[in-house]
C-alpha cells in the first residue's frame, strides 16, 4: 500500500522503479510551509542541543513534512539499554519515550552504544539525519513503516529498506538477559509489543531525527 503523503504533500515523488526521489517543491510551497519556533515549550527528557537541531530540521525540510504537530527525535548518544526514542508534541512540549535498537554496522562489537552512523548500501549501520515517515507494509518483519532520508546523510534510506518494525531483539525483557537490545540492519526496531504506540504517535508524514547529542 503506498500512499500519496511524499509524493503530494512532501515534494517527494515515486519513479517507476519504486523509489522516491526528490523533486522541485515550489517557492509556493517553501513560502506557505508554517514553520516551528524554537522557543516551542521545551521537555528536560531531550537533550537541549539535540532538541535544537532537530526543530532546525523541521524548519528547514518543512516544504517536505506535511504534518508538523509531532516528531520524534532519537538520541543516539545514549545506550540501547535506555529509551531513546522520544516522541515531542511540538505545540505542548509533551513528550514520551522508548527503547529503540540501532543497526549492527554502528555497533560492531554489539557494546550497546552506537559507534558511527553510516548511508552506506550494505552498511547495516544506522544513518542519521532527518527522515520523512512514508506508507505502511507488510514485510519480513510483519507491519512496517517507510522512511525517506530527506538529508545527505540519509538519503538512500528507502533504497536500503530502512524503515520502523518490531523486533524481539528490541523488547524490554532482553535489557533484563542481555544488559542491551539486538541489533537490526539499520532500521529502527522497537519492541513488538510497541509498534501500535509508535504508529500511532507519527502516523505518515511526519519527522523522525537521529543523531548523537
Amino acid at each position: 500500500m503506498v500512499s500519496g503523503v511524499a509524493a503530494a504533500s512532501a515534494g517527494l515523488a515515486r519513479s517507476a522503479s519504486g523509489i522516491a526521489t526528490k523533486v522541485h517543491a515550489g517557492p509556493e510551497a517553501a513560502a506557505s510551509a508554517p514553520k516551528v519556533a524554537a522557543t516551542a515549550k521545551l521537555s528536560s527528557s531531550v537533550e537541549p542541543r539535540l532538541l535544537r537541531q532537530a526543530l532546525d530540521a523541521l524548519n528547514r525540510h518543512a516544504a517536505s513534512i506535511p504534518n508538523r504537530d509531532r516528531i520524534a527525535i532519537v538520541d543516539f548518544s545514549a545506550p540501547s539499554s535506555r529509551p531513546r526514542l522520544h516522541f515531542l508534541n511540538v505545540a505542548s512540549g509533551e513528550t514520551s519515550k522508548l527503547l529503540v535498537a540501532h543497526g549492527s554496522g554502528s555497533d560492531p562489537r554489539h557494546t550497546g552504544f552506537l559507534q558511527s552512523f553510516s548511508n552506506a548500501a550494505g552498511s547495516n549501520a544506522s544513518s542519521e539525519g532527518a527522515f520523512l515517515t512514508s506508507d505502511y507494509y507488510v514485510g519480513k518483519h510483519g507491519r512496517s513503516q517507510r522512511l525517506i532520508g530527506l538529508d545527505e546523510t540519509n538519503n538512500n534510506a528507502l533504497s536500503r529498506a530502512i524503515v520502523i518494525h518490531g523486533a524481539w531483539y528490541a523488547n524490554a525483557d532482553m535489557i533484563k538477559t542481555h544488559g542491551k537490545l539486538g541489533r537490526s540492519q539499520g532500521c529502527f526496531a522497537v519492541g513488538e509489543n510497541m509498534l501500535d504506540e509508535v504508529f500511532g504517535h507519527l502516523g505518515e508524514g511526519r519527522l523522525i531525527y537521529a543523531a548523537k547529542a
